[in-house]
């Protein structure tokens, strides 16, 4: 939520002041052009200008997620998720108060968001951790996705809020996101549980093999608690539960690297993040340029956008569990995703039911393989069966995929800002070349997963695979 109303403010940064109405015993002359616009906003390069803000967060994001997880591995989650919080809520709220303040400097923006990158790193190796110590592998697709879709709301929430205030004291688009981000901070450092067996709940199945728990072939390197599932009866189970878990070392960021997937499904996330964040920083601009609604129309209808995410995200895991192939739900959903840009871009301004369609159906195909890979996918990699149940993988695994989709996250709004004075033809074309690439990277896992599709329906029909 925090870090949608940058989108939506762009629009009243730098408007065409010509349209509007000069007030009344106003400070500016008459031929003052950019009398409405927020310096130092108001100049020709506003576009660029506004990049750099943009990236200024996404770069930091982009190198602090590398250095988070590695100290979400090692320390309390509760704590580092909280702090990460409060501090986000307060740089957020800070940006606003620029307006308030009077502030029309660019390196104080730049810093603001230099300094909200780095502390929203702690968020999400933070969160998937939680989530993935919580759930097993059975069905952790859909309820990861069902779950992600707390992203997608507050996007949603972010743009809605940031909307009341645009056109009058914009601001407080950023100090009322802030302050709550704040309170949910709180909230989190008084009720977060980070594992099951801290409430006395049965520690989940991460990895199956041959239909027994990983924990079972390995005795010897049990990583996640000195309980072995073999005990069946309550009693067992219940002092298992409460017995003191031994704590696994932490794996090294190579030792991360190592695990089978985490580099194709990084480099696939760098491009498929690149496409959903250009899609998150510069849609409301693109409505309000192209189809001439106003800032908090622009921002309002970016919302389905999000819809769609959610549906995208529900969509992607429900089918990868029950396929068993996540790359391959990845892959159909990119291919499917480039036409659909294609055609958002030439028809999705045609009327209000064109654009409310093609926004949701293009949020669901772009944002699905982005929320699978962050969740699921990290949560499968980070509980690898060749970790030999160490969880202590979950949080540098997030890190790296997300991480690496963050350089991605941070190129394609850049490369927006950049490319939109050519027309915005050019930008989709960008948007659909890195999709393309996306889909590639993953075409070794496809073909896996296809050979591994084979094999079973092979066992299936009694035939013995040599």
């Amino acid at each position: 939520m925090s870090r949608k109303p940058i989108s939506v403010v762009k629009s009243r940064l730098h408007q065409n002041c010509s349209e509007l109405v000069k007030p009344i015993n106003d400070s500016y002359s008459l031929n003052d052009t950019t009398w409405c616009d927020w310096a130092p906003f108001d100049k020709n390069n506003y576009k660029e200008l506004l990049g750099a803000v943009d990236n200024a967060f996404l770069v930091a994001y982009a190198i602090g997620m590398f250095i988070s997880g590695i100290f979400g591995e090692r320390l309390p989650l509760r704590y580092y998720l909280s702090a990460g919080m409060l501090l986000s809520g307060l740089f957020t709220s800070l940006f606003g108060l620029g307006y308030f303040w009077n502030i029309h400097m660019l390196w104080y923006f730049v810093l603001i968001q230099i300094c909200n990158g780095l502390v929203q790193t702690t968020g999400w190796p933070s969160v998937v951790t939680c989530v993935g110590n919580w759930f097993g592998k059975g069905k952790r697709g859909l309820i990861m996705g069902i779950w992600n879709s707390h992203t997608s709301v507050g996007n949603i929430l972010g743009s809605l809020i940031a909307g009341v205030w645009v056109n009058e004291q914009w601001g407080l688009s950023f100090v009322v996101p802030g302050v709550l981000t704040a309170a949910m901070g709180v909230l989190t450092f008084l009720f977060l549980i980070e594992y099951p067996e801290d409430v006395d709940c049965t520690t989940p199945q991460h990895h199956t093999s041959d239909g027994l728990d990983e924990n079972q072939d390995n005795p010897a390197d049990l990583g996640n608690g000195p309980c072995i599932n073999k005990e069946s009866s309550l009693e067992s189970a219940a002092r298992c539960s409460k017995e003191p878990r031994a704590q696994p070392a932490a794996i090294s960021f190579l030792g991360a690297l190592r695990i089978p997937g985490v580099v194709e499904f990084s480099l696939c996330l760098l491009f498929a993040k690149l496409v959903s964040y250009t899609f998150l920083y510069w849609l409301p601009l693109y409505i309000f340029n192209v189809a001439h609604f106003s800032a908090k129309q622009a921002g309002d209808l970016s919302t389905l956008f999000d819809v769609g995410g959610i549906m995208g995200g529900i969509m992607a895991g429900l089918i990868s569990d029950s396929t068993n192939g996540r790359a391959t739900t990845c892959c159909v959903m990119l291919i499917l995703a480039a036409p659909v840009m294609f055609l958002y871009n030439y028809i999705g301004q045609n009327g209000i039911t064109n654009s409310i369609v093609m926004l949701i159906v293009c949020g669901a195909l772009v944002n699905g393989p982005y929320a699978l890979i962050t969740t699921a996918v990290s949560a499968d990699l980070g509980t690898h069966k060749s970790l030999k149940g160490n969880s202590k993988a979950l949080s540098t695994v997030t890190a790296i995929i997300d991480g690496t989709g963050s350089i991605g996250a941070a190129l394609g709004p850049l490369l927006a800002g950049l490319i939109s004075p050519t027309g915005w033809n050019n930008v989709f074309y960008m948007l659909i070349s890195a999709d393309i690439l996306a889909c590639l990277l993953l075409c070794r896992l496809v073909y896996k997963e296809l050979l591994a599709w084979k094999s079973s329906l092979s066992r299936d029909r009694g035939y013995k695979e040599i």
